[in-house]
């Protein structure tokens, strides 16, 4: 083995080594107040921090089940004067996990919520779902779970070749395939950094005979926490070259905020931003 080969491969093992945490995840609106109000009210969330920056022209909102320190959460962007946004085949659904589907499903209806699937059995097993439609058309799938650390517990995203995209994340982000799925005409892979009914996972699904999907322009991205931007970013470049993808922000800081942030693209185009853990503890001071 020569030494480049070495230092790739030992490089290679950071990922496993550092520490991560799904952060949160991007996404737009066309009325923020509105989106906030039905996440409240109807989830359950709780309104965790809002900023507005009039020079930029856009306003964030930050919700959860819980505090941002510990808790997977929803970055909800309004850009100024977009009141709709397309969100295309690609993106599936977020997922909340709850201990009562049927109720909070009437809960939901009652407040004028789009439920999209009555809530039962998954075909052909026992675990009780149900799937709403928030104001945007974003879909979230309600799981019934006895208790959960995270209720915020799924992003599902379609992907061209469920084994690519496997290896990636495990190699690139250091995740670990948690739970594999094949209903008919589908895989699906649940990859993360705990088990699934103790944290929040990727959900990436492969459709039979279709690689191309359209992504839209609502949803953004997912966040990650990481101990050093810099080299996962190194990370990052060699599994791009080996599976595909594309580094799209080389790692530092960001400017007026000096979080060190790296961002890239996955083989099939889903966006993915690394933060350095101590910054964005900071930003939340």
């Amino acid at each position: 083995m020569d030494e480049a080969t070495q230092s790739n491969a030992e490089l290679l093992e950071w990922p496993k080594k550092d520490k991560r945490r799904f952060l949160h995840a991007v996404y737009r609106v066309g009325d923020l107040d509105r989106t906030i109000k039905f996440y409240t009210e109807c989830f359950g969330m709780k309104l965790l921090r809002k900023r507005d920056v009039p020079e930029e022209k856009y306003s964030n909102a930050f919700l959860g089940f819980g505090p941002e320190q510990s808790h997977f959460v929803v970055e909800l962007t309004y850009n100024y004067g977009v009141t709709s946004y397309y969100i295309g085949t690609g993106f599936g659904h977020f997922a909340i996990a709850t201990p009562d589907v049927y109720k909070l499903v009437e809960d939901i209806r009652a407040k004028g919520g789009n439920i999209t699937r009555e809530p039962g059995p998954v075909k052909g097993g026992t675990i009780v779902i149900a799937y709403v439609e928030d104001p945007d058309g974003y879909t979230f799938e309600l799981i019934q779970r006895a208790s959960t650390p995270e209720p915020l517990c799924q992003v599902m995203l379609h992907v061209s070749d469920l084994e690519r995209s496997i290896k990636f994340y495990e190699k690139a982000l250091g995740m670990k395939v948690v739970n594999v799925y094949r209903p008919d005409n589908y895989d699906i892979a649940m990859l993360g950094y705990a088990e699934e009914h103790e944290t929040t996972v990727l959900e990436l699904i492969y459709k039979h005979g279709v690689t191309e999907y359209t992504k839209g322009n609502g949803y953004a991205q997912v966040a990650i926490g990481t101990d050093d931007v810099y080299k996962s970013a190194e990370v990052v470049n060699i599994v791009t070259q080996e599976l595909g993808g594309t580094i799209t922000r080389q790692p530092g800081p960001i400017p007026g905020i000096n979080t060190k942030i790296t961002s890239f693209l996955d083989p099939d185009g889903w966006k993915i931003v690394l933060v350095d853990n101590q910054d964005f503890l900071k930003e939340l001071e």
